[in-house]
Formats: structure tokens, sequence, C-alpha cells
């Protein structure tokens, strides 16, 4: 069995796929979801996919633990790899425009890892990244797994305010803050685009699952699409 089950709370349990982060497990725990949103419909309240997990609230009034986990490995009973690999979220593509104005993180960064800004920059937009995880806050989308070569430690102190549309790596993830938050994460530059909007059908951009890539853009480009600096 590529799960286990675990009981979390009197109507939850959480599906484990694995104990690490791995982007092949992605896919696995996408397909997972897409057959338990399908098979169980209306007897699921919340399904909530992460890193390494699915988190699944169901609904006391038409089911046990015993029925309800009954139900999941039959919906699972025929999961595995090769089938997960044919599930893969939508490409997003999120301009960025990469400086010390808009990323003052991005010098430092480059030097600490004896490398060119522009290297940085390149090695940043050459990957595909997936979305792990949707958490911190409203939107913040946690993207891995960044090139080897700029994976950096969050910053010593935090910053109390980190402004909207802020891009940032912490250890092997990038992330985008979808509002003015603190955050620790080192900015190497900022999208234009708005990450979280309320009034939107779907409020978050970006979704578990979803691929990204980003794309370098300049300045000018960056204010006419609405970036603020």
């Amino acid at each position: 069995m590529l799960w286990r089950a675990q009981i979390v709370g009197v109507d939850a349990l959480m599906l484990y796929f694995g104990d690490r982060i791995d982007e092949k497990l992605s896919p696995l725990i996408l397909e997972a979801k897409h057959r338990l949103q399908s098979g169980l419909a209306e007897r699921l309240v919340e399904v909530v996919p992460s890193y390494t997990s699915l988190y699944l609230q169901y609904d006391l009034l038409r089911d046990d633990y015993a029925s309800f986990l009954a139900a999941v490995e039959h919906c699972l009973r025929s999961l595995d790899v090769d089938s997960a690999d044919k599930v893969a979220g939508a490409i997003k593509y999120i301009p960025v425009y990469y400086s010390q104005e808009s990323g003052p993180d991005l010098g430092n960064l480059a030097q600490r890892h004896g490398l060119a800004v522009e290297e940085v920059i390149a090695l940043h937009t050459s990957k595909i990244y997936v979305t792990f995880a949707i958490g911190f806050t409203p939107g913040f989308a946690f993207l891995g797994q960044v090139d080897a070569r700029i994976a950096t430690p969050r910053i010593s102190t935090p910053r109390t305010k980190v402004p909207m549309g802020s891009v940032g790596i912490a250890d092997t993830q990038t992330g985008i803050y979808p509002s003015v938050t603190p955050g620790g994460w080192n900015l190497i530059g900022r999208t234009p685009l708005l990450m979280f909007d309320a009034a939107r059908s779907a409020p978050a951009f970006l979704q578990v699952g979803d691929r990204v890539q980003f794309k370098a853009i300049d300045r000018e480009t960056y204010l006419q699409q609405g970036g603020m600096l």
C-alpha cells in the first residue's frame, strides 16, 4: 500500500504517503484527492492536501471511522505511481521583476553562493516548481524545490513587513507573499500578479498540485502590469 491512515480527530483521519518532501509525491496525493472527491462526494466534509499527506474530514451522521476507512480503501485500491504520474497540475507562469529594488536579498544571496545576480535569476526561472501546500497566510504557496545552488536558509532576523508580491527563497523552497505580512524568506524579486483575492471564485491564484514557472520581466513591464514599488 502506498499510504497509511492515522486518526487525527473524532471525525478526521490523515493519509500519509511519505515522510519527507518529495516532488514525486505531489501527483500521487493529487490523484488520491481526485479519486476520493469523486468516489465519496457528499461523505467528505473537507479534503486538504499537503507535502506528504492528505487530511480527510467525514460526516459523523453518515459514517464512523471503520466504514469511512473502508470506503477510502475502496477508492484508492488501484492507486499506483504509474497512474498518478499521468495527473499533473496546470503550469502557471508568474512574471517577476528581479532586482535589488524589488528583492533586497538578491545581491547577498548571489554573493553567498559565489554567483552573479544574473545566474541566480537564471537558476530560479529555469525550473518548473510544484505547489506542495497552501498556508501561513491565505494564498501563500510553498513551491519546490529550488536548484541546490541557490537553496538558502531563512534570514536571521525576519522582517516585520514584507511587501505584497515579494518572491522569496527559504531553504529548498520558494514562494510568493500574497499580502503584506512579517516574513523571514530571502527576497529576490516581486510579481505584479495578485496572488489572493477574496472576491474571486477561486481566491488563491495557486492550488496544491499546480506547476509554476517564473519569468523575468523588467521594471517598466512590472509597473505596467500593476506592480508597486
